[in-house]
C-alpha cells in the first residue's frame, strides 16, 4: 500500500449526470465529488467522458459497492483488476468499500448484506481488505453497514470488528452517520451510544444524510472530508449545491482547497 486517502476536509457531493452541466457552468464551492465506481467499469462512452472533465476540476472520491468484501468466498479478481484500472485511469484520492457481502458463486445479489461478527469473518474480512489493497497499491477505507438483523453467532461488538480491522489491515474508515442511526431503530439500540465508542482516530471521511445529530459528530471528529448524500429524490442543483455549502459552514475552519 503506498497511496493514502487524501480528500480535502471539506464537503463534497455524490455526482449525478443531471448535474454535469450545471457543475461545469462555473467553478463550484465544493471539495470533491463520489462517484460509484461500477458505473465506471466500461472502456469509454459518455459517462468517462464526464468523468475525466470532473475530475480535470475536482477532487475526486471512487465508492464501491459489488467488492463483496463479507463474502467467505474469494473476491472476484475479474471485479478487483477492473477497479484497479478504474483507479489507475483517474487516480481519486480516495477509494471507499462496504463491510458487508453481495455475491455468491459470481451471482451478485441487488443488496449490501450484514454478516456475523465472529473472530472466523474478522479474519476474513482482513485478508480481502489485505488483498484488495495490495492490488490497487492505495488504502481502502471501510464502511460501516446499515444492518437489519443481527447473527447470534456473533462475538465481537460491531465497533470493535470495525476497529481491530483496521488495525490489522492499515485500512481507514468511512463513518456512515444514517447507517449508524438506521441499525440502531432496526436494533433498538442507541446511535449515540455506538458514536461514543467509535475511533474517530481512524476515520478519513463521513457520510452524512438526514440526522441533526451529525453537528455533534463532526464537534467529535473535527475536519474531516464529509459526504452530503441523497439515494433517493436528488435534489436540482442549485438546491443541492446550497445544502452543501450549508454543511461546510460546520467545517469553516477546514483548508477547502481541492487536490485536484
Amino acid at each position: 500500500m503506498s497511496i493514502v486517502s487524501n480528500l480535502p476536509a471539506c464537503t463534497g457531493v455524490g455526482f449525478k449526470p443531471v448535474h454535469f452541466r450545471d457543475i461545469l457552468a462555473a467553478p463550484q464551492p465544493l471539495g470533491f465529488f463520489e462517484v460509484h465506481a461500477e458505473n465506471y467499469m466500461g472502456a469509454g462512452g459518455p459517462p468517462h467522458a464526464q468523468l475525466g472533465a470532473l475530475r480535470e476540476r475536482y477532487a475526486l472520491s471512487v465508492h464501491g459497492v459489488g467488492l463483496s468484501i463479507g463474502s467467505m468466498e474469494p473476491l472476484n479478481r475479474d471485479h478487483l483488476m477492473r477497479l484497479k484500472l478504474l483507479c489507475e485511469r483517474y487516480a481519486p484520492e480516495s477509494f471507499s468499500e462496504h463491510l458487508a457481502w453481495s455475491s455468491h458463486n459470481d451471482v451478485y445479489l441487488n443488496d449490501l448484506l450484514p454478516l456475523p461478527y465472529t473472530q472466523q469473518t474478522l479474519a476474513r474480512v482482513a485478508e480481502h481488505i489485505d488483498e484488495v489493497q495490495t492490488a490497487l497499491g492505495r488504502e481502502m477505507l471501510l464502511e460501516n453497514p446499515s444492518t437489519y438483523i443481527r447473527f447470534s453467532e456473533s462475538t465481537i461488538p460491531e465497533v470493535d470488528f470495525l476497529t481491530e480491522v483496521s488495525k490489522r489491515t492499515g485500512c481507514g474508515l468511512l463513518l456512515d452517520i444514517n447507517n449508524v442511526f438506521v441499525s440502531a431503530k432496526n436494533h433498538g439500540t442507541q446511535a449515540l451510544t455506538y458514536l461514543d465508542s467509535f475511533p474517530f482516530d481512524q476515520v478519513k471521511e463521513i457520510h452524512l444524510g438526514g440526522h441533526d445529530e451529525e453537528v455533534d459528530v463532526i464537534a467529535r471528529a473535527g475536519a474531516l472530508p464529509t459526504l452530503i448524500e441523497w439515494d433517493n429524490d436528488v435534489p436540482d442543483w442549485p438546491t443541492l449545491r446550497a445544502e452543501a455549502v450549508t454543511a461546510q459552514d460546520i467545517l469553516s475552519d477546514a483548508s477547502c482547497a481541492s487536490a485536484a
